[in-house]
């Protein structure tokens, strides 16, 4: 029996980004890696924190947080970088920690609401008693 789109269940990296979790899906991810130096730029737009150094590849790091119109944070993590890799292209974004991976049904992933309608939203999954919103990071890269 072939299983279809709707039945496929996805793996998905959720992270925080201060109370809120979102998810990727893991085939985004290429790596996650603890925050280092960045080298700030000085035309760069404010939600790029600016760029590092990846075993020789020079990565640009976007801050989600103030993507989001969020404090720059708590002062009691340094975070991490999750790598994502975009037709070739490595991004670096910046996030609180990684909570879990976790696998969801396709059909499982409710539209976003309308109201709250962004590109990087592909929707919202109930996960028990918690949120969480998928997202396609792509549209910051």
């Amino acid at each position: 029996m072939s299983s279809t789109p709707e039945r496929e269940l996805i793996q998905m990296v959720t992270f925080r980004l201060g109370r809120e979790e979102y998810a990727v899906d893991v085939m985004d991810v290429r790596e996650i890696v603890e925050v280092e130096e960045v080298t700030r730029l000085a035309t760069a737009p404010p939600h790029v924190e600016g760029v590092i150094d990846l075993r020789g590849s020079v990565v640009p790091i976007v801050s989600l947080r103030r993507s989001f119109g969020m404090s720059t944070g708590d002062g009691l993590s340094p975070g991490c970088v999750a790598i994502m890799d975009y037709a070739g292209t490595l991004t670096g974004f910046m996030i609180d920690e990684v909570s879990d991976v976790i696998r969801v049904a396709r059909r499982d992933i409710l539209p976003p609401i309308e109201v709250a309608a962004q590109p990087w939203i592909e929707g919202i999954v109930s996960l028990e008693n918690r949120l969480v919103v998928v997202m396609d990071l792509k549209h910051f890269a």
